[in-house]
């Protein structure tokens, strides 16, 4: 047992710093070609900052373990809206961007209550999954479109929290390399961790994945959206989250399912309904004056314990 919380330790951090680095070296090497900080913040930064669902829910698909995979992403989903954004919020309340609430917010609450659809009969097929993906292609599309309509002030903002290109080119491209293969590395070693506690506790796959792993591989996301707090830029933290939500959905429950169908396991409606209720709450939520308040994310932060405790019952 020993070696295996070792095990599942040493794969949380290498996730952690496998994505860091992913995500230094490629909004660097982005910049330098002549994206702008708001593309790069919402594409390669959000999507960056997934890269460990991605790993862990991919290889998990390609094992035949549609419930870890499928748990992996609904309880990211859970933890960056409840725990990760609630303690943003608790550390300096964050201002709402008028274009989350158009655009952003309502795309996540329909990939959610999609997937909530999708998963009744038990499994998310092939071409369920490249419709989630096709989704993608057409979010990131029309950001990308949005983007050259921004004010400088909101380029501003971006450019402060993004790495600024420094060194060749031939660095960053290794810290892409080093990222990747540290985050595979890391995915193994969590995702046979986290296998092997739940076969000596008697634990579902699905929990584990829901929880443990979820939280784990919500680290980047975790860190992003705390430093970005801690500067003041809290509506980098909100888009951060929102972002990785929706390519959390869209991109790797859609590759994934279209490597291989992925059957829902372990993974209850009780599940999906709060994924899906935690959406929807944000909503008035950040209707309320256009920001979060710190109430508002102790709030969100209870909601977690609450659910968590229920999944222990």
């Amino acid at each position: 047992m020993l070696l295996t919380l070792l095990a599942l330790a040493a794969g949380l951090v290498l996730l952690y710093f496998g994505a860091e680095r992913l995500v230094h070296g490629a909004a660097s090497l982005a910049l330098r070609f002549g994206l702008t900080p708001l593309v790069v913040g919402l594409t390669v930064v959000a999507f960056g900052t997934s890269a460990p669902e991605l790993v862990v829910s991919v290889g998990s698909a390609l094992e035949g373990r549609g419930g870890l995979a499928i748990g992996n992403v609904v309880g990211s989903n859970i933890v960056n809206v409840a725990l990760i954004l609630g303690l943003s919020v608790l550390i300096r309340p964050a201002l709402v961007k008028t274009q989350l609430l158009r655009l952003d917010v309502p795309l996540m609450i329909a990939a959610s209550a999609l997937l909530f659809v999708l998963l009744l009969d038990g499994v998310l097929n092939r071409v369920e999954g490249a419709f989630l993906f096709a989704g993608l292609i057409a979010y990131t599309g029309f950001n990308i479109w949005q983007s050259r309509r921004e004010q400088a002030a909101v380029q501003t903002d971006l450019a402060e929290v993004l790495p600024t290109p420094s060194g060749s080119v031939g660095r960053d491209v290794g810290w892409v390399a080093v990222g990747l293969v540290v985050l595979v590395v890391g995915a193994q070693f969590l995702v046979s961790g986290a296998v092997s506690i739940a076969e000596a506790a008697g634990l579902s796959e699905a929990f584990i994945g829901l929880t443990i792993v979820a939280i784990g591989t919500s680290l980047p996301e975790l860190a992003t959206s705390v430093v970005a707090a801690l500067r003041g830029e809290g509506d980098i933290a909100v888009g951060n989250v929102v972002g990785s939500n929706v390519f959390n959905l869209l991109g790797i429950l859609g590759l994934s399912s279209m490597l291989a169908p992925l059957e829902r396991g372990g993974i209850a409606v009780f599940d999906l309904g709060a994924m899906l209720f935690l959406a929807l709450l944000l909503v008035p939520l950040m209707r309320s004056g256009f920001q979060l308040a710190r109430w508002e994310g102790g709030l969100l932060m209870a909601c977690y314990a609450v659910y968590v405790g229920l999944l222990l019952i």
